[in-house]
């Protein structure tokens, strides 16, 4: 069994791109060898990224005689479990389409699955870092999901199992890597995903250098609340902060100090501006890589009877790399908040280091919603009411609420649903930053603002106010509201 170490893609990878172009940056460095060549493997978020670069294919005969197979062990167990793992391979007489097929049993299969999937391939013939004589590639493109993997920060199965095989009719090659893995599911491959983008240097705080993915540079000491540029991994703007948080420690500082001798700290917390520090206690886990059992082992954190945490040693690889608290904001009202660290040696005396105050605007609400009126010819239609509708212009009006009493209001929409899965958009709104950086959105909203919503079918309807919180948890957004009713409209 052989394991390859995914880099994280920075930005997403066209299947387009040559092997040599800087999407594919770094991955040559953690490549895996298989025979007559090398797999190499990214991924962010959404999608595993992967490449067979095959040196010693140097014929330039694309046709379908060339082929390969990817099995992924979805639920990691070893072992092939019928119609859940699955085989990757291509549609006959189409060598830029993949599909897949789940396995029955040993050898088995039930065929291609007839589906529309974001999974994609691309054959190719160029040059590589390997080598500069052009040869076959394949490119590959897998939606993470559809393997079983999640790579949230606290979930340790960010793995996946697989096997590979590929065949060349010219040359003639034809390789299983691991041997017979279709038949046996004992030995595959490993593939460790990356969980952990790094934070550009430039923009990590001193010390408490991000909250998760979103750097606290980027985070208004005025206003506790974040915006990020549109091309960062986590595109923010004007956002407060709800849910699950981890302040991050800056990588730099952080090795420095634990040279310098720093063994532990203490988060300081204040409520609002203004006031005097208390210590901040917390529990959470975090798994590390243990070399010896060769997987990540949970540990779990928590200050200890003087309020001390230790520091993670900066050299062992942890699920959640430099993590200096976690805590769920429901331990905290709504409003300001401000964090410090401060660093001591194992003789608990201060370790000199940068000054630094993080403000946060914590929100734990949801936005307000509700509909308060369908109305048909001014007269409201009770829940579950049944409407006449005059002519072929006739309708419907809707009054509604979508407020945010703390301004953190994101998008709100009022849409119709139908039948087969119709839907209208009746009304929306979003938040953007010319609203500076509070925007509460409306009660009493009349929609349409003029005339009446028109229904294009006789049927049931489902009028439903939606509406998002500008809220993030570091790694995306959080927090929404919904409200419906239902009444059925029936045209002449």
């Amino acid at each position: 069994m052989a394991t390859i170490n995914s880099k994280w893609a920075a930005t997403p990878i066209d299947l387009s791109d040559v092997l040599t172009h800087e999407s594919w940056a770094g991955a040559v460095d953690h490549q895996m060898t298989i025979p007559g060549g090398f797999l190499w493997v990214k991924n962010d978020a959404q999608f595993m990224y992967a490449a067979l670069d095959m040196v010693d294919d140097t014929n330039n005969n694309p046709g379908t005689q060339d082929y390969f197979w990817f099995t992924f062990d979805r639920n990691r167990n070893k072992a092939i479990s019928p119609n859940y793992d699955v085989n990757y391979g291509l549609y006959p007489g189409n060598p830029n389409k993949m599909g897949r097929q789940y396995y029955l049993g040993p050898g088995r299969w039930t065929g291609l699955i007839n589906e529309t999937s974001l999974s994609e391939c691309r054959q190719a013939f160029e040059t590589s870092p390997n080598s500069s004589e052009p040869h076959r590639v394949w490119k590959f493109k897998f939606k993470l999901s559809d393997l079983n993997v999640s790579l949230l920060p606290w979930w340790w199965l960010s793995y996946t199992n697989f096997g590979l095989r590929v065949h060349s009719s010219s040359p003639n090659q034809n390789f299983d890597t691991p041997a017979n893995f279709y038949t046996n599911f004992s030995n595959l491959h490993r593939i460790n995903f990356s969980r952990k983008p790094s934070i550009p240097g430039a923009l990590a705080g001193p010390v408490m250098g991000s909250v998760g993915l979103i750097p606290t540079t980027q985070i208004s000491s005025a206003t506790g609340k974040a915006t990020t540029a549109a091309g960062y991994y986590v595109h923010v703007e004007n956002a407060a902060f709800g849910g699950l948080l981890n302040v991050i420690g800056n990588r730099t500082t952080l090795s420095n100090l634990y040279s310098a001798g720093a063994r532990k700290y203490k988060i300081l917390h204040r409520k609002g501006k203004s006031g005097a520090f208390s210590e901040f206690v917390s529990s959470w886990s975090n798994y590390y890589w243990n070399n010896t059992l060769n997987k990540y082992v949970l540990l779990t954190y928590a200050a200890n009877s003087d309020n001390y945490y230790w520091m993670q040693n900066p050299s062992v690889d942890y699920s959640i790399d430099d993590l200096l608290v976690q805590f769920n904001s429901n331990k905290l009202d709504t409003g300001f908040h401000q964090f410090q660290v401060v660093f001591y040696n194992t003789s608990n005396a201060v370790i000199a280091s940068t000054p630094q105050t993080l403000t946060l605007y914590i929100d734990n609400n949801v936005p307000q919603v509700s509909i308060d009126a369908i109305k048909h010819g001014g007269t409201t239609i009770n829940a579950c009411g049944i409407v006449n509708l005059n002519n072929a212009t006739d309708g419907v009006t809707v009054d509604y609420d979508a407020f945010d009493a703390e301004g953190n209001l994101r998008a709100y929409n009022l849409t119709a649903q139908w039948g087969d899965g119709h839907t209208a958009v009746i009304d929306s709104k979003s938040y953007t930053p010319s609203m500076g950086s509070s925007w509460k959105g409306q009660n009493n909203i009349h929609a349409p603002s003029t005339g009446v919503w028109t229904p294009i079918a006789t049927c049931a309807h489902a009028f439903r106010v939606r509406a998002w919180a500008r809220t993030t948890n570091g790694y995306g957004w959080i927090g929404h509201n919904t409200a419906v009713k239902y009444v059925t409209l029936i045209k002449p």
